[in-house]
Order: structure tokens, then C-alpha cells, then sequence
């Protein structure tokens, strides 16, 4: 399960967890994933020592997404293909036959979120830049 994935990853670490709609898809291909790979080391001189990229995706396409947008060594991808982290964050969405997430991005220090940046408005307006690394780098 993406928890027991999770779980090691996150004592005592400061982590970025950013998770999209869905792999390949054009906002988290073209604008969400690659403003995290832009800005890695800006994010690293904050003192972040990790970013993971979550979707409701099955791994192998996690992995071939991550290849395709050059994530190697500086995005981790997991799969949350049976919606655990959606459904215990309330941020399911569904989409056709598919449970997918709203897009966020959340800096876990040590286990704790210490910021949350969601890609929706209050108002139910999308505002997926705000989920995105440039405003991330200005909570931290």
C-alpha cells in the first residue's frame, strides 16, 4: 500500500508529496510534475530531502511516467492505485470509471503536514498553480 510506502520515508525527513489527477494527462505533464523537477534544487537548498509524486496511476505507469519526464534522482513516483491516501484525505474525485485525486501538494516535516497547497479553490474554482513547486518554494 502507498502507507507502507510512505511511512519509512517521512521520520524524520522533510518531504514534498505532490499528487495529480493522473499520470500522463496534460496539467501534470505539462505544468504540475515538471515545476517540481525545474525548481529540485531550490527545493533541496530549503532543506526538503525528498519529492513524491502520488496518483491513483497502477506503479508500472507511475515508473514510465517518471522516465518520460526525466524524474530520475530527484522525484520518487508511487502509486496509490487503490485511493488509500485519496480517501483518508478527502481529496477523491471521481472521473468516469476511475477514482482519481484533486491536485495538491503538502511539505510533510517529519511526519507532521506543515503545509498544504491545493489545486482547488475554496470556492471550487481550479487554481492548479497553486499546488505547484514556485508556490511551495514560498511557504518554506
Amino acid at each position: 500500500s502507498v502507507f507502507a510506502q510512505l511511512t519509512p520515508l517521512l521520520k524524520g525527513r522533510k518531504v514534498i508529496i505532490l499528487t495529480v489527477p493522473g499520470a500522463f494527462t496534460p496539467g501534470c505533464s505539462k505544468s504540475h510534475l515538471p515545476s517540481f523537477i525545474n525548481n529540485y534544487d531550490a527545493l533541496k537548498a530549503k532543506g526538503v530531502d525528498e519529492i513524491i509524486c502520488t496518483a491513483t496511476n497502477d506503479a508500472y505507469v507511475m515508473h514510465f511516467w517518471g522516465l518520460q519526464q526525466g524524474c530520475e534522482g530527484k522525484v520518487r513516483m508511487l502509486s496509490d492505485n487503490a485511493g488509500g491516501l485519496v480517501d483518508l484525505l478527502g481529496t477523491v474525485k471521481q472521473d468516469g470509471c476511475q477514482k482519481r485525486s484533486e491536485r495538491y501538494t503538502m511539505v510533510v516535516d517529519d511526519g507532521v503536514v506543515t503545509s498544504w497547497h491545493p489545486g482547488v479553490g475554496t470556492d471550487g474554482v481550479k487554481q492548479p498553480e497553486n499546488a505547484w513547486a514556485p508556490k511551495v518554494l514560498e511557504s518554506l
